[in-house]
């Protein structure tokens, strides 16, 4: 008889160690499952980010334009509406393509142009750049505002390539037509101070190559 209990006890010990192997296993099982799923989140989460960085202009970035005797215009370049224009606008700057160029087209109560490398209002860079502007089919909710940048260009919609003006006064009628891609944060007094100063030769507010304030340079904050 005591060994008969002996037997069936020992049984019950194997039973019970099966069984917590078992539950082991599964809990196991289930952590990996888990640890898979949460892996999966991660290499997603990492391939937007990569892909976030990737993209051309994407985000908030902060400039300022450095006039000769006239002062300093801070800027917020909004590359959420107009990527690939505040990529181009940075790319030029961090090359020093803008440094020493001039404002060649003044008119007060509309804007300051500049960025022209002739000083004439017919040249520009080596690329141009698609327009990034609702009239030629992209989304852009960046409204010509006192104190607003955007580009330059001809008829051609995508002509625009380093040409940008900061508007003096509300200019809504060019939404829809002109590629908005910030607006000044600091230094506005300055952008209104060259409108007022300006004599221009025409009603197109050409001004003479020696009278044009000069660009010292602009600079990429961040």
């Amino acid at each position: 008889m005591n060994e008969l209990k002996k037997q069936i006890k020992s049984l019950l010990l194997v039973m019970l160690m099966l069984m917590v192997s078992v539950a082991m296993l599964t809990a196991c099982g289930g952590g990996s499952e888990e640890q898979e799923d949460f892996s999966d989140i991660e290499q997603e989460l990492a391939s937007k980010e990569a892909a976030t960085e990737k993209a051309p202009g994407i985000g908030i970035h902060h400039a300022e334009i450095e006039i000769q005797d006239y002062g300093t215009i801070k800027l917020e370049l909004d590359g959420d509406e107009a990527p690939l224009t505040v990529q181009n606008f940075m790319d030029l700057a961090n090359a020093g393509f803008y440094d020493g160029l001039t404002f060649h087209r003044i008119m007060d109560g509309f804007m300051i142009q500049g960025g022209d490398p002739e000083g004439t209002g017919m040249g520009g860079s080596d690329k141009t750049i698609t327009g990034e502007f609702s009239n030629n089919g992209i989304e852009n909710n960046i409204s010509h505002e006192k104190g607003v940048i955007s580009m330059a260009r001809s008829q051609d919609p995508n002509s625009a390539s380093s040409q940008f003006f900061i508007t003096v006064a509300d200019a809504d009628f060019l939404d829809g037509d002109y590629a908005a891609f910030g607006h000044v944060t600091e230094g506005q007094e300055v952008a209104d101070k060259i409108a007022a100063d300006a004599k221009p030769t025409d009603d197109n507010g050409t001004i003479p190559a020696e009278a044009q304030p000069v660009i010292t340079k602009i600079t990429i904050v961040d």
